[in-house]
């Protein structure tokens, strides 16, 4: 049975979308990939993320991270000291340069920086509001409805759930998990189709005593199970730029090993086919491995 791999790119930032973006498609072309990149879509706020600053975990993977060579002082400033670029409105020719490329697009939110860090206090009315204005922009700048959406730092509640519901996505993907399916919190089962990321990221490997950087892509190929579909979140700010040698050996050593590279909404797709087959799960909110503060997770 042949290994499968889907590659999820989440774009957080305007200089991700701008710098990042054309980097990785150009990449995944050359290698003959496809990936499924998720775009922000309304202002760049990274600067007021400071606040994750009392979550447990916080120093310790900034320290190992070099957050500041990764994503740069201005785009730390941004929403801060500095003005809140619009990502959608400033970049909206690569996003769809992206698209017409061949690779599919989806939503990774609207504001990163209040999905991720507020989303747990915010009303079902204030995620439709937040979630129907990055619909709004994706319409703006491809023409046509979203089919897919991932939350910014796998953060996912039952209210999120049901604006994505109420959406009619073809899948999501906001948890970490071994395999598709229908998630469940608080009794309630939901209708669109999750599919988790089930391989860490890069950024929970990077600086680590253990996985010094010509271990990583090694220690992912190790990962990659040929019973289920595995799934790889990487990020435009880091794979997309100053990681970007690591991005294309993974790619390298993957086409080599006989790896075969799939889209996600050809996977949702084939799976929707026979819904009744598709298990039912429960998400929960737990910690992970290398990284700060509570994620979403396929129980």
């Amino acid at each position: 049975m042949p290994v499968r791999l889907a590659l999820k790119i989440d774009v957080d930032t305007d200089r991700g979308t701008r710098e990042g973006v054309p980097h990785l498609a150009a990449d995944c072309r050359e290698f003959g990939v496809p990936a499924s990149f998720l775009f922000s879509l309304g202002p760049d706020q990274t600067g007021r993320a400071i606040t994750r600053v009392f979550r447990p975990g916080f120093f310790q993977k900034v320290s190992r991270t070099s957050v500041v060579g990764l994503y740069g002082v201005r785009t730390l400033l941004n929403g801060t000291l500095l003005p809140a670029p619009h990502i959608g409105r400033r970049n909206a020719a690569v996003m769809q340069a992206v698209r017409d490329a061949g690779f599919e697009v989806g939503i990774h939110c609207f504001n990163h920086y209040r999905w991720q860090d507020h989303l747990g206090r915010m009303s079902l009315l204030e995620i439709r509001e937040e979630f129907g204005a990055a619909r709004k922009e994706f319409v703006r700048i491809f023409g046509a409805e979203a089919r897919t959406a991932g939350a910014p730092g796998w953060q996912s509640t039952p209210q999120s759930r049901e604006i994505y519901d109420q959406a009619g996505l073809l899948y999501a993907s906001d948890t970490r998990g071994a395999f598709p399916h229908f998630p469940r919190l608080g009794g309630r089962v939901f209708r669109t189709l999750e599919i988790p990321s089930t391989l860490p990221t890069l950024d929970e490997l990077l600086g680590r005593p253990e996985f010094p950087n010509e271990r990583i892509v090694p220690h992912l190929l190790s990962l990659l199970r040929p019973d289920q579909l595995n799934v790889f979140t990487l990020h435009a700010e880091i794979e997309g730029m100053g990681r970007r040698p690591l991005f294309r050996a993974l790619l390298s050593a993957g086409k080599t090993a006989g790896v075969e590279f799939v889209r996600l909404d050809d996977v949702a797709r084939a799976l929707l086919a026979d819904r009744d087959a598709i298990p039912v799960c429960d998400q929960v909110m737990a910690p992970i491995d290398g990284r700060s503060g509570l994620v979403a997770v396929q129980a």
